[in-house]
């Protein structure tokens, strides 16, 4: 079953990011092939979905080889879920309100914010394997957004372009921008800390259960 559920959604995930490509391509205008690539991979949504892609389809394309049990593992899985569920998060509550997408961007959009941190959630709880998590896991996951942050700064003072208006600091200044960064790691930390404590909870609750 688990098989199933993850090559669906990997299909899915893989199919949608590719329409994005194609719809940010056909759309980059003058910009340059180099300079349209690289701002299509400086967006948090699209690293994160790619992640969440390519541990959905690695268990089932490699199976039991080392890289297939290390996408499979409970510390992979945490991660890229509490990744994707802030990106959920960050995006109905900082972005949707100011952006409507249009036409095919529509589904895309919908699939990256909300059915992929959705799916990738319900593959946590239900076919993850519990244990193997301990409370420092989420402070160890805060380098992904670190460094993360450290290219769109670079990328942003450099071209001029920022991917996100709330982490745009030539228009909001290093304060403003800094702040907000700084909350979204609060919420990287405290998601992947209520992902270690319900993992806890349910391998728990699992001991307690009576063999069959």
């Amino acid at each position: 079953m688990s098989r199933v559920y993850r090559a669906v959604f990997a299909v899915i995930g893989w199919a949608t990011l590719g329409l994005q490509f194609y719809l940010h391509w056909s759309g980059r205008g003058e910009l340059s092939a180099a300079e349209a690539t690289a701002r299509y991979f400086s967006y948090f949504t699209v690293l994160t979905n790619l992640m969440a892609s390519a541990i959905l389809t690695l268990p089932v394309v490699v199976g039991g080889g080392g890289l297939g049990r290390w996408a499979a593992s409970n510390p992979a899985r945490t991660a890229v879920t509490s990744y994707l569920l802030v990106v959920g998060l960050a995006y109905h509550f900082l972005l949707a309100a100011s952006w409507n997408p249009q036409g095919l961007l529509y589904p895309v959009n919908m699939v990256l914010h909300y059915v992929m941190p959705a799916a990738l959630l319900m593959d946590w709880l239900i076919f993850t394997p519990r244990g193997r998590l301990s409370w420092g896991d989420p402070f160890r996951w805060l380098a992904f957004p670190l460094l993360f942050g450290a290219w769109t700064v670079f990328h942003g003072l450099t071209s001029g372009w920022w991917p996100y208006g709330f982490i745009n600091v030539d228009q909001r200044g290093w304060t403003a921008a800094l702040t907000t960064f700084g909350g979204l790691l609060v919420a990287f930390a405290a998601i992947g800390l209520v992902l270690v404590a319900i993992d806890h909870l349910l391998r728990r609750g699992d001991r307690g259960r009576p063999s069959a």
